[in-house]
């Protein structure tokens, strides 16, 4: 078969990152891994899969009056195309995020990754149509516009996130080669990979860029809930007052990452050509139109499980990871002291420091490429993610990204005294 004769995203350098790290982490399993953006694992325990399955049931014939048989059947059979707990979820973002989001505006998705997709794709009507994303950016969002046919238009990264001159400047830019800008992606906390989170003032700003502009916002909240202080910036779409905002949410990292449950939050009006505003439905309505299409709809046990521990934790994932939070806050503190205390002395090494979620970035003078990452695996025992995998492979080959959710305190210090080796070794 020939590879020109395949869809053109399969070319695409960023369609292999993924498996590219996977099978490098496969390789060397004993090696100490700061790759994975993935929750912590030791709060797992199997018997909290069947409490959340039995919460739900219970839920089912009590709060929804379901006789057995309809409870069996919400749990076997397909179900509603939009999804079985989009109640429950718009109960979670008003406890965790302020967010008044109707029931009918939400979209239970097979992870983010399909919200993002399903909304792309929606998008994407002909070819003059363009997204806006920051660089360097999530690989997900790179590959899911890819598959939609969705050109992606870099916007630089300042020191807390996109950068909203530039913003202006791309977007205006765009329009004039004839472009047809959609939406721009945005992570204003704890951006995968950068980590940065913006200030409140350039949130209301992109806000008003988007009105003004006539743009939508892609909101990722991947990472929010895990701030290391006591108070978090409202998201955008808390602050959205005109319908600007569609929010991509995820159960991966908050709720059982194994269940593959997210949802997108589109509460926009989609018009008939009225004229008037009216003779639509939401754009949650057509959403659910290319799911039934593509997924047909998702796993209703799956929804069962993030559903009983919604309902476990009174509809609040704050509450519910109380235990990961601290991980997290505790691990992000021991990477950056351990840095400082390992590399401080050599001014050619930088970091960032952010201030909550999984990521940190380093910066280095010499080249972090995959053979880079292979050489670090095989001689020295410890995995990192290449920064370049989220440029494109256009730029970022002198850094790398730190995740660090997944380890233990001493395999932190460890992986930190290999990770320094390595540096130091390379710089020699």
């Amino acid at each position: 078969m020939d590879a020109t004769t395949l869809h053109t995203s399969l070319g695409d350098a960023s369609m292999e990152s993924m498996n590219l790290l996977n099978e490098i982490a496969g390789r060397y399993p004993e090696a100490i891994s700061f790759a994975a953006g993935r929750p912590f694992e030791g709060f797992y325990e199997v018997d909290q899969v069947h409490e959340y399955l039995r919460v739900f049931c219970d839920h089912l014939r009590t709060e929804r009056g379901m006789t057995d048989a309809q409870v069996a059947r919400t749990l076997y059979q397909y179900g509603d195309t939009k999804g079985i707990i989009t109640d429950l979820i718009a109960r979670s973002l008003a406890v965790d995020e302020g967010i008044e989001a109707a029931p009918a505006s939400v979209v239970v998705t097979v992870g983010c990754q399909e919200a993002m997709f399903l909304v792309l794709r929606a998008l994407r009507a002909d070819d003059r149509d363009v997204l806006l994303a920051p660089s360097p950016t999530y690989v997900g969002l790179t590959g899911a516009a890819l598959l939609a046919d969705l050109p992606v238009r870099t916007v630089r990264t300042g020191g807390t996130g996109i950068d909203l001159d530039d913003l202006l400047v791309q977007l205006r830019a765009a329009r004039a080669e004839g472009k047809r800008v959609r939406a721009c992606y945005v992570t204003p906390d704890f951006a995968n990979p950068v980590g940065l989170s913006m200030e409140m003032p350039d949130r209301r700003r992109l806000l008003d860029i988007a009105e003004s502009e006539d743009i939508l916002l892609l909101e990722d909240n991947a990472y929010g809930l895990f701030h290391s202080g006591p108070d978090r910036p409202a998201t955008l779409k808390a602050l959205d007052r005109r319908q600007r905002v569609v929010y991509l949410g995820s159960f991966a990292k908050t709720g059982v990452p194994g269940a593959r449950v997210g949802y997108a939050v589109a509460d926009q009006r989609v018009t008939r050509g009225s004229g008037d505003g009216t003779g639509g439905g939401l754009f949650a309505d057509e959403l659910s139109k290319i799911k039934s299409m593509l997924t047909v709809n998702t796993s209703p046990i799956g929804q069962a499980v993030i559903g009983g521990k919604l309902l476990s934790n009174g509809c609040s994932m704050i509450a519910a990871n109380q235990r990961e939070a601290a991980v997290y806050r505790d691990n992000l503190s021991q990477v950056l002291h351990g840095l400082a205390k390992r590399l401080g002395d050599r001014p050619e090494i930088s970091w960032n420091a952010p201030t909550g979620g999984f990521f940190v970035v380093v910066t280095v003078p010499f080249t972090a490429d995959d053979e880079f990452l292979e050489h670090a695996a095989d001689r020295y025992g410890v995995l990192f993610t290449p920064m370049h995998h989220f440029y494109g492979s256009t730029a970022g080959f002198r850094q790398l990204r730190l995740s660090i959710s997944t380890l233990t305190p001493d395999r932190i210090e460890e992986g930190l005294d290999r990770l320094a080796e390595l540096i130091v070794q390379r710089l020699r």
